[in-house]
């Protein structure tokens, strides 16, 4: 079963070696050398990595095998993808971006509870498809903190004002349709000579004569020619609405229809070719009830100076005065650690479950109003929590602006992102010892 990878977050899929780490030392008598497939900057990529991450694409298109590219332009797809994800952990680590224990043991938890089975589990899946659980977990890590990364950068480049969110919505409510696309990119680096630009030109027009004869399918050409990072996704965007959209390209995707494919596109990443795959009305969207509580808390932390133990019999302490009567406002102003509401005795105000994470909501959401909880533990430290009251909520308005946020967000970081990615690549020393030098380009012949 490999339904846990579609589950893992994306790094999960390309694990990666903690031995990897360093130059890998002569092996004892008996072992098998580990070959390097590139070096990145300081840090290697072993044979071994990539041989698991082509495994996993390959369990990924059992069955549709034709539509990969041949294995040595599949090895260097995903040999350069290994190489993004060590470049970004190295740049997160430089940057003081972190992901600890905690967090990774929460990500871990999610994918096992998305597939329905418990860690152990998911451990002994791992080990029958040939990864051990301790290469699974750095990857996690690994995942998490090019999120981490990856946020850091959206906040300090990337803005939505509130007149672009309203502009937004007035034209969904004008036409509420979404489209869902996927594209081919034949990339350009910045400052592309008139050479370079005419060589890309020639390989997008190639790729879209192959396409108007019929002799490949979108995404099995996506897979084979694009240099878009989601290529082995057959270069799936996924659903968007207009507001998603460069303002360029807005008129050509509301004319085509579905299963078209764009004539070559200049854009600021080099040439594009879009397809349109679907399309669907999102204009009538019922409305969004939810439940949102109202709760108090009083909270210990867990950190270098307060160890689990000294914060577990503290809250222990402060569950006993209370169960004797003592005043919970009182007790959170005095003894509480969470500076945001420690002033108003502990009140976090009205919420969704899933607002402070899934160990705090659980728990308030098992209470009844009134009720106070026993010490819980979550990843910033041990909690007690006294539930004052629940709602049901309208959100449909909130929620389809804070969509509308995202999407204008997510549009402009794309751009930004992997025009960071290139000039990451660009910046770094990188010895690809596998696969072609050169990959194959379409031919319009």
């Amino acid at each position: 079963m490999k339904k846990y990878l579609a589950c893992a977050l994306a790094a999960a899929m390309f694990t990666s070696s903690v031995q990897a780490q360093q130059t890998p030392q002569a092996p004892i008598q008996g072992q098998t050398i580990d070959g390097i497939a590139a070096i990145v900057d300081e840090d290697v990529i072993l044979r071994s990595e990539l041989e698991r991450a082509i495994a996993n694409i390959l369990a990924q298109y059992g069955g549709r095998e034709g539509q990969l590219p041949p294995r040595e332009v599949l090895e260097r797809q995903v040999l350069e993808r290994l190489v993004l994800v060590k470049l970004q952990v190295a740049r997160a680590e430089g940057t003081g971006v972190r992901a600890n224990n905690q967090e990774v043991d929460a990500a871990i938890a999610n994918i096992a509870g998305q597939n329905g089975i418990s860690i152990d589990q998911l451990s002994q899946q791992l080990a029958r498809d040939g990864t051990s659980y301790e290469e699974f977990r750095q990857s996690v890590r690994e995942e998490l903190m090019i999120q981490k990364l990856r946020q850091r950068y959206a906040q300090s480049r990337v803005s939505v004002s509130d007149a672009e969110i309203e502009a937004a919505m007035e034209a969904q409510q004008s036409g509420g349709a979404q489209y869902h696309l996927a594209h081919i990119l034949v990339a350009l680096p910045d400052g592309a000579t008139p050479e370079q630009i005419e060589t890309a030109q020639r390989k997008i027009e190639g790729i879209k004569a192959l396409l108007d004869r019929g002799e490949m399918d979108f995404a099995a050409a996506a897979v084979r020619y694009s240099d878009s990072p989601n290529a082995l996704e057959g270069g799936d965007l996924g659903w968007r609405s207009l507001d998603e959209i460069p303002n360029a390209f807005m008129q050509m995707v509301r004319d085509m229809s579905p299963g078209a494919v764009s004539q070559p596109l200049r854009g600021p990443s080099g040439f594009q070719l879009l397809q349109m795959v679907e399309t669907r009305d999102a204009s009538a969207v019922p409305d969004q009830m939810v439940t949102q509580y109202k709760a108090r808390h009083i909270l210990i932390r867990v950190d270098e100076n307060n160890s689990d133990a000294e914060a577990k019999a503290e809250i222990d302490t402060l569950a006993a005065r209370l169960a004797g009567g003592a005043d919970f406002d009182t007790l959170a102003r005095e003894q509480s650690q969470d500076l945001n509401s420690k002033a108003r005795g502990g009140d976090l105000g009205w919420f969704s479950a899933d607002a402070f994470g899934l160990e705090f909501g659980g728990q308030v959401t098992r209470l009844a109003d009134g009720q106070v909880s026993a010490p819980f533990r979550t990843s910033t430290g041990w909690h007690i929590v006294e539930r004052t009251g629940s709602r049901q909520t309208n959100v449909t308005d909130q929620n389809r602006r804070n969509q509308v946020a995202e999407t204008i967000g997510r549009r402009k970081l794309e751009d930004e992102w992997n025009r960071f990615l290139r000039e990451l690549r660009g910046e770094a020393f990188v010895d690809l010892r596998v696969g072609p030098q050169t990959a194959d380009a379409a031919s319009g012949g």
